[in-house]
């Protein structure tokens, strides 16, 4: 067995090094867990939920397009292509240049 200068041995070293970086990729792990975690529990707090008021959204079909609708404060929620499907194609480019869609 080799000995270093210090007095701790090569093989020691290693075991120590390896035990370092399994311990790095469990915490990586953890971390990306508790991250999917937090994102889930944030959909949850926040799904079909009005932006203006908090209260939660009604689904609702509004000339043939369902629509999110909230019943205490009137805001709407739309799904991309919902407003087009609504209003008709933009023949100006206000909404391509407004929400970057072409």
């Amino acid at each position: 067995m080799d000995i270093n200068k210090d007095g701790s041995t090569s093989e020691a070293e290693y075991f120590h090094s390896l035990q370092q970086e399994q311990l790095a990729k469990l915490k990586e792990i953890v971390a990306m867990e508790n991250a999917e975690e937090a994102a889930t529990a944030a959909k949850e707090l926040h799904f079909h939920k009005c932006g203006k008021c908090g209260a939660d959204m009604k689904t609702e079909i509004f000339k043939g397009v369902e629509i999110e609708r909230c019943p205490a404060c009137g805001a709407v929620l739309l799904d991309p292509g919902e407003l087009e499907e609504l209003a008709g194609k933009d023949q100006s480019g206000f909404f391509s240049s407004l929400f970057g869609s072409k």
